[in-house]
């Protein structure tokens, strides 16, 4: 990260210790001694870390709730160790519903260091508390099997190991488990005990649905060097309706622009829920108690200002993407709804916006009418000259008035697109071929 990113966070200065701050901003879901870990982190610094598998090429908005745990603890002056499963990304840990598909080792590689970069983007490497990034595959690959069996695999017993929720899962379903994605357990277990030893680290910070694999190497590490280390389980993100967000429910927000463009990554933060808006502040920004308190107060008495989403958008997109791109996600999003020049925002930007739209194609010369069908906003060719004549439909933010009026060539905007509208907020894209 750059100098002026890291002088823009901080924690906030009104709590005691920054574990009553992750207490209040909701970080701890499931722990092990927090009185404990309490008392270590006031005798601090103390080294942690999280792991991150490559078994995607980008981390997406789960992994982002780590990577801030981990900065609001180095920025507490603790040091972290953010770990890329160079080892456990050929594996994969096991998912509730069916097996992996395995990824090469040249993916994996090449992922591992997209990962890498990205976790550094969150860390300070300079310093006390300078963080580290570990490869797990530098102590798994010199490992022989019967040196595994032997070291660790005695230290495990098979009837905890069936217990975890997801291995239990699998169990009961048709599709079993394979010993591969049996052991994964074992590798991250055996990833703490690596790092406890070359580095003190008494902390590892992960998901909720990791628990089993977090206390894994707590166990572990309490059966072979006799001491007592701590597991931090996050609640999952998830939609109001429970959902969770990933990959493997197919609706994940990634952080690689490439993947989820800055507008489509400032649009999923403005759509928040009133329900979640407060929660995620406090998860995913620096905001102050104080600062997300009056937001909690104008969310309950003036909903329709959505003052807290604008916050929680421009903030995290900022973190994320850098300032310029938020920038332009907003001027994008401000000009669509008739605020703003659509034809100065940048052709990628717009691009992007007319994927998160209703879109279709259509030659230059097609009717406004035809474009409102074509894109679903009217059901029939009548319904949409009927809302044209009741002085409903815009196109390029200019009122239609005529029911045959067509999109000419020059109605084109930046990237070759025009944008329809019907009524105040419903929008709709049409790419223009020539």
């Amino acid at each position: 990260m750059t100098d002026r990113d890291l002088a823009s966070q901080a924690n906030d200065p009104t709590f005691e210790s920054v574990l009553d701050e992750l207490e209040w901003r909701g970080y701890i879901h499931v722990s092990t001694d927090l009185d404990d870990l309490r008392a270590k982190l006031e005798a601090g610094p103390i080294t942690y870390y999280c792991g991150f598998d490559p078994t995607a090429p980008s981390l997406h908005l789960g992994h982002l709730v780590q990577l801030l745990l981990l900065r609001r603890l180095q920025l507490a002056g603790n040091r972290p160790l953010g770990l890329v499963g160079g080892s456990t990304g050929l594996v994969g840990d096991p998912r509730p519903t069916a097996e992996r598909t395995l990824n090469s080792r040249e993916t994996v590689a090449e992922w591992v260091e997209g990962l890498r970069a990205q976790i550094g983007r969150y860390l300070s490497f300079e310093g006390a508390s300078a963080a580290r990034m570990v490869n797990n595959l530098d102590w798994t690959a010199p490992l022989s099997a019967i040196d595994f069996l032997r070291d660790i695999g005695k230290h495990f017993r098979v009837g905890a190991m069936l217990k975890k929720d997801a291995v239990s899962a699998r169990l009961n379903s048709e599709a079993g488990i394979s010993y591969t994605e049996f052991s994964y357990q074992i590798l991250q277990s055996l990833d703490f005990l690596e790092l406890y030893r070359q580095y003190d680290c008494v902390l590892q910070t992960g998901g909720s649905d990791q628990w089993g694999n977090l206390t894994g190497g707590v166990d572990l590490i309490r059966r072979v060097e006799g001491a007592h280390v701590h597991a931090l389980g996050t609640p999952l993100i998830t939609n109001t309706d429970g959902t969770k967000f990933g990959k493997s429910e197919g609706n994940a927000i990634w952080i690689d622009e490439n993947l989820t463009s800055p507008y489509a990554f400032y649009q999923f933060w403005l759509n928040t829920d009133d329900a979640d808006v407060i929660a995620r502040l406090k998860i995913f920004t620096f905001r102050t108690r104080e600062e997300i308190e009056e937001f909690e107060r104008l969310v309950a008495e003036e909903p329709f200002r959505r003052a807290a989403q604008k916050a929680l958008a421009r903030e995290v997109c900022a973190l994320v993407h850098g300032q310029a791109a938020t920038d332009a996600a907003i001027a994008a999003s401000e000009a669509l709804f008739g605020q703003g020049d659509l034809s100065a925002l940048e052709p990628a930007t717009l691009s992007a916006a007319v994927d998160e739209l209703p879109n279709a194609h259509g030659a230059a010369g097609v009717t406004v009418a035809q474009a409102l069908v074509d894109t679903g906003l009217a059901k029939s060719l009548g319904e949409a000259r009927r809302a044209i004549a009741q002085g409903g439909v815009a196109l390029n933010n200019e009122k239609v008035t005529d029911e045959q009026a067509d999109i000419p060539a020059d109605a084109a905007l930046p990237g070759g697109v025009a944008i329809v509208r019907r009524g105040k907020k419903t929008l709709a894209g049409i790419r223009l071929e020539a």
